[in-house]
């Protein structure tokens, strides 16, 4: 019986690297059945994602084979190394405010087997999504937030982070900004939706705006988070093309509909170890 595991790995980039990964895979009988690489000529990084089967399950005999091969091979720097068995599923804290498009959509597909995460609790600084919480029997947290209560109430997020064992954060339309110090503490752990234009409108009811400057198409982009607001690294990206004759209400549907599809992409790709970070981009492996 064999045990399917997912690796990850990002490395700069040199001769010989896959020669001494598939190496130490074969040193534990791996059979990869699936194999994905980049080499990002601006970074100089060597990104790879490999499915393996071996006879062990344990996840830390394959990484410690494939980084003795490694090692022998003379790649001994800057290697960023990931290892965990594909049934894995990773822990995501959902945040939200009052619009609920996005957490419905999730939590459906989490429910279906279409995401292959677990949800231990919804956090919302509104109560507007209390009974979508519980249809599912997730755990719903009410933390309102001013800002006078932003340091205390994001200090109880970071609490549940940890005391839930939370792998990653999706802020599924959670209108709030989170703070520098928040954004460090879970650096490269959050995940963030929002509409995307050409041109960009910001600030209130930006389809509205769009609307009203009768754009053609309306997007959403899914990101990491980072201190610079709506400035991370890019995950996925989609729009959806709208005409003069569409209402400002059609175009929030529509908008609405474009946000919930790629949050849900770039939920489900980073869970399956899709998703590497080298610096302000990521590499995305279908």
């Amino acid at each position: 019986m064999s045990t399917s595991h997912i690796l990850t790995l990002i490395i700069p980039d040199a001769p010989g690297i896959v020669h001494a990964v598939s190496a130490g895979l074969l040193d534990v009988d791996g059979n990869i059945t699936e194999n994905a690489q980049f080499g990002d000529p601006g970074s100089h990084l060597f990104c790879l994602r490999t499915v393996v089967e071996t006879p062990s399950d344990d996840p830390a005999v394959v990484d410690a084979a494939v980084r003795a091969r490694l090692a022998a091979a003379g790649h001994t720097n800057g290697i960023r190394l990931n290892v965990r068995r594909a049934d894995h599923r990773p822990r995501v804290l959902i945040m939200v405010s009052k619009f609920d498009h996005c957490l419905v959509d999730l939590l459906y597909r989490w429910r279906n087997n279409m995401l292959p995460i677990d949800i231990p609790a919804v956090v919302a600084n509104h109560p507007d999504a209390a009974d979508t919480a519980e249809r599912y029997n997730i755990p719903f947290h009410h933390l309102p937030v001013t800002p006078d209560t932003k340091a205390t109430q994001e200090a109880e997020v970071l609490r549940m982070v940890d005391e839930l064992d939370v792998d990653l954060v999706v802020l599924a339309r959670y209108m709030q900004v989170l703070s520098n110090d928040m954004c460090h503490a879970l650096e490269g752990r959050v995940i963030n939706i929002h509409h995307s234009f050409l041109p960009g409108f910001k600030g209130a009811k930006p389809y509205h705006q769009a609307h009203a400057r009768g754009v053609k198409i309306v997007g959403a982009t899914a990101h990491f988070v980072t201190a610079d607001l709506d400035e991370g690294p890019i995950i996925e990206q989609d729009v959806t093309r709208v005409t003069h004759a569409h209402t400002a209400e059609q175009i929030v549907a529509l908008g609405q509909d474009t946000e919930r599809l790629v949050l849900a992409r770039a939920v489900r790709m980073w869970a399956e170890d899709r998703v590497l970070l080298i610096g302000d981009r990521t590499v995305v492996f279908d």
